[in-house]
């Protein structure tokens, strides 16, 4: 049995796990470490990553781990020439409901004592003060929120919105990346950096003088001997742990998305990451309502459904495919690499998303055939804050935990586990996204309490 000796060895090539290895080297000059993965880098969960970010979260501690992770971005895209593709046209949240009064406290508890002056209010269909989200550039644009109460001014920023849309809270610290690209600047700075990569599935991880990894690779069986080990496994996170004797408290489901080309142009390609907040009865024929309640198993369906549904332009300003999201389930699953799509899927979310972007109704029964039909495993804990630090046993950390913001999180959230590994300075926030968050009862009531910022 061939053996490899290393400093550092980190499970799992997503895009968390090179986010830890960039920082390890970039911030504290760490090198000496290898990555296995049983595929190449990027291939699963980050294969199927949303690529957007925001700063929109409410709890201060989210907002400052993702506003951290969002300067690490433009850092990147600056030295990069973009070739991350980041633009800046950020989240506009609809709504039809009379008061949004819970979202404004959400918005204004996350934001802190800079809220006043962050958020603006817009009631009238001038409004000056505005910027309509034309440029797909993340510089010279707006930080805050700007909260659009006023019809003919939603209509107007908004075209393809339907007109029952009373309120729009858009979030300017937000857009897309190119997770792939993303990757890719960092394997390649790693690559030159020496950093070691191999092909194989961890079968079982020894505590010793140092840590002894089985690792099954295309080549056989190998023992790779570490100093620490990093636990980045994503959905495969629990499991790896468990090898330790570790419980990380993480659940794992099942999210879906589409993309397509959009042919008809029913969305405008300036329209920011879009979500309709409100719940809904998806818009079916009366005769498939029946037939959906009539069915144990699919008459979910037919009843009403949470809100949250997401849709965004994809491809740039000159390209021409969308996509459209909604993670509506929440049964957990054991993990595995199949992922089980649903059949029905596409037409479920076209049909979901069309309330709010009324043009989809178009594609009713007749998406195109080259409809990339798609999904992934949001592993996370019950408050939805990821877990990064130590792993309960001396040498061994982890960086997991990351539902459905894995992409727009990894650069912080690799910073702060390269920081743990190395000891160096940590951010107030860090102990918060540690096991350490257990042994806070007030800080767990206050999370389970609260709301989890899930998309």
């Amino acid at each position: 049995m061939a053996s490899i000796s290393t400093e550092i060895a980190i499970v799992g090539t997503g895009i968390v796990g090179l986010a830890t290895a960039y920082y390890l080297v970039r911030n504290h000059g760490l090198s000496n470490m290898i990555l296995i993965d049983r595929d190449q880098p990027m291939t699963f969960t980050s294969a199927q990553s949303g690529e957007n970010y925001r700063n929109w979260w409410p709890h201060p501690a989210m907002v400052a781990f993702t506003n951290r992770s969002i300067d690490l971005l433009e850092e990147i895209a600056r030295e990069s020439g973009n070739r991350i593709n980041m633009s800046r046209r950020g989240y506009a949240l609809a709504t039809r409901a009379p008061d949004i009064g819970p979202l404004v406290d959400q918005l204004y508890r996350g934001l802190g004592a800079g809220a006043d002056a962050l958020v603006r209010t817009h009631d009238r269909a001038d409004a000056p003060n505005y910027q309509v989200p034309l440029a797909s550039d993340w510089t010279g644009v707006p930080d805050g929120v700007d909260i659009l109460r006023n019809r003919d001014l939603i209509h107007q920023a908004f075209p393809s919105f339907a007109r029952d849309v009373r309120t729009i809270v858009h979030i300017r610290r937000g857009g897309d990346i190119s997770g792939q690209q993303l990757g890719m600047h960092m394997l390649e700075y790693l690559s030159e950096q020496g950093v070691k990569r191999l092909l194989g599935t961890v079968e079982t991880i020894v505590e010793g003088e140092s840590f002894a990894l089985t690792v099954q690779a295309t080549e056989g069986v190998k023992t790779v001997r570490a100093d620490k080990i990093v636990n980045a496994a994503g959905p495969f996170a629990g499991p790896v742990a468990g090898m330790l004797d570790v419980d990380l408290p993480l659940i794992n489901t099942v999210q879906q998305k589409i993309a397509f080309e959009d042919r008809r142009r029913a969305i405008p390609r300036t329209m920011p990451f879009s979500i309709d907040l409100d719940g809904q009865m998806i818009d079916w024929t009366d005769e498939d309502r029946i037939e959906l309640f009539d069915d144990p198993g699919l008459r979910r369906l037919a009843e009403p459904m949470p809100g949250s549904i997401h849709c965004r332009p994809d491809g740039g300003d000159e390209g021409a495919w969308v996509k459209l999201g909604w993670a509506f389930n929440d049964t957990p699953s054991d993990v595995n690499w199949h992922v089980p799509l649903d059949d029905a899927f596409p037409e479920i979310v076209l049909r979901g998303a069309s309330r709010l972007n009324p043009g989809l109704k178009a594609y009713y029964g007749r998406l195109p055939r080259s409809m990339h039909h798609y999904g992934g495993w949001y592993t996370m804990t019950a408050e939805n804050w990821p877990l990064i630090g130590p792993m309960g046993t001396d040498g061994a950390f982890m960086n997991c935990g990351y539902s459905g913001f894995g992409t727009m999180a990894a650069c912080a959230g690799g910073e702060l586990c390269a920081a743990w590994i190395a000891g160096g300075e940590r951010p107030e926030y860090a102990d918060g996204f540690s096991l350490a968050r257990l042994n806070n009862p007030a800080l767990m009531q206050e999370l389970r309490e609260g709301a989890k910022g899930i998309l």
